[in-house]
């Protein structure tokens, strides 16, 4: 029988893809998929388990979906996702409102689970989990990204263990995906219209060390330039595993955009090691001052954690100094949250309010950085792909290499023929003009 099904996917963009693959198994099982919750059959909520501020805006989405449910505008609600690998028990135990769970080593039996959830009284609940070690990370996607961009998962997984992080008991060991496999998803994508490919995994560094004994990363970033792409974006690269050969690659492919996520989390050695991090302050300055070297115009995001076990004052200002000197363009700042079930946990660490004071600290720092950036951009020339019109703005909007979807913000522009239209997906040449909010502005030339 075919229901109405609505989806809702929180959290990064390796979760969007698991998404995108769950909706295509519905509609392929011959279910609607439908855009707003109310009159769904089946409200799926795919929730974040990372920390415990996502866990948190997870439950409040379940509880928003079972005032629905209450309200007569849904029948059931299904959750899937990290939370679901993290907190299974509590939920089932807690959440009434819930009809049914899966886990993330189970996104590929989505339809069956709806089967079950529908065909289940109120007082049997399907809980299905799966090996996340082997779960099944190939299959056809309904893209919910604009037509223009897309994410490719290059692995699932990640096998870095770092004292703070919860990934590997919720995704399972780091996990390449087949590089044939890859390379026809990315012709799919590539025929599809998609202009900007987003290469992701938990560490795309890796990749392919696992399933043929070697890094082959800059091997199939090489083979990606061949589609009909305008843009290659890869995302998270552990800074210690970034080689020569990889930044000979970047450097020398013009459609590899130069804009690299570079986590570091911190860059005191003595954090890093408590932290289980490969990395030292020595080899970070070193690798960075290469990749500004042998890649010109390279924007730089990362990943910063404030009040880590062992950031004393001295260590906070270290780091405070090393990111006026590295000048890193852009970076999520985030204070340093115990996670259940992780080492750093059971270590003495900052205090809430303190390492809250600290990340603000940071994101002040940081702002002066990407405003001094965003000045010296003025009388520029940028490449952008336009994304949309604000009519109460009166301005078109999108981004260049230096700004990545979801994450950073938008460069606001005018036509320079106000008679010109210009459609989203289309790639604009403008001058930068001026600086509003934080964000660039400019017209087209």
């Amino acid at each position: 029988m075919p229901y109405k099904i609505y989806f809702i996917t929180l959290g990064c963009a390796k979760n969007r893809v698991n998404c995108e693959q769950m909706m295509a198994l519905v509609s392929n099982a011959g279910h609607e998929i439908i855009l707003e919750p109310e009159g769904a059959d089946v409200a799926v909520i795919n929730t974040c388990g990372f920390l415990t501020a996502a866990c948190e805006e997870a439950i409040e989405n379940i509880l928003e979906l079972a005032e629905l449910k209450k309200a007569g505008l849904i029948k059931k609600i299904l959750v899937t996702g990290c939370m679901v690998q993290r907190y299974r028990e509590e939920i089932l135990r807690e959440m009434p409102e819930v009809d049914g769970i899966l886990g993330t080593g189970a996104y590929d039996q989505i339809a069956g689970a709806i089967a079950e959830v529908m065909g289940f009284g109120e007082n049997k609940r399907p809980c299905i989990l799966g090996d996340i070690n082997i779960a099944n990370q190939s299959g056809e996607r309904i893209l919910s990204t604009p037509p223009w961009y897309a994410y490719l998962r290059i692995a699932e997984g990640c096998d870095n263990r770092c004292a703070y992080c919860v990934i590997p008991e919720l995704r399972g060991r780091y996990r390449s995906r087949e590089m044939d496999d890859l390379l026809q998803e990315a012709s799919e994508l590539s025929d599809a219209g998609v202009k900007e490919l987003i290469v992701i995994a938990q560490d795309i560094t890796r990749y392919g060390l696992d399933l043929y004994q070697k890094r082959r990363l800059p091997e199939l970033l090489k083979k990606l330039c061949e589609f009909d792409f305008k843009w290659i974006r890869p995302h998270y690269l552990y800074p210690s595993d970034i080689t020569d050969e990889l930044i000979d690659i970047i450097a020398s492919e013009k459609k590899i955009l130069k804009y690299l996520d570079i986590p570091i989390q911190h860059c005191n050695n003595k954090i890093l090691k408590l932290m289980r991090r490969r990395d030292n302050k020595e080899n970070l300055i070193k690798i960075f001052k290469k990749l500004r070297e042998k890649i010109p115009g390279l924007v730089l995001r990362t990943s910063i954690i404030t009040g880590l076990p062992g950031e004393d004052q001295a260590e906070f200002e270290e780091l405070c100094e090393f990111l006026r000197e590295m000048k890193i363009e852009r970076a999520g700042v985030f204070p340093f949250s115990p996670e259940d079930g992780t080492a750093a946990a059971e270590m003495p660490h900052v205090d809430e309010i303190e390492a809250k004071r600290r990340a603000d600290l940071i994101v002040n720092l940081q702002s002066d950085i990407i405003d001094a950036y965003n000045q010296d951009l003025i009388g520029a020339e940028r490449e952008v792909l336009c994304e949309g019109f604000d009519r109460e703005a009166g301005f078109y909007y999108g981004r260049s290499y230096a700004e990545s979807p979801e994450i950073d913000g938008v460069i606001w522009f005018r036509a320079g023929n106000q008679d010109d239209k210009i459609k989203p997906g289309a790639f604009v040449n403008i001058k930068i003009t001026g600086v509003t909010d934080g964000e660039l502005t400019g017209i087209v030339i």
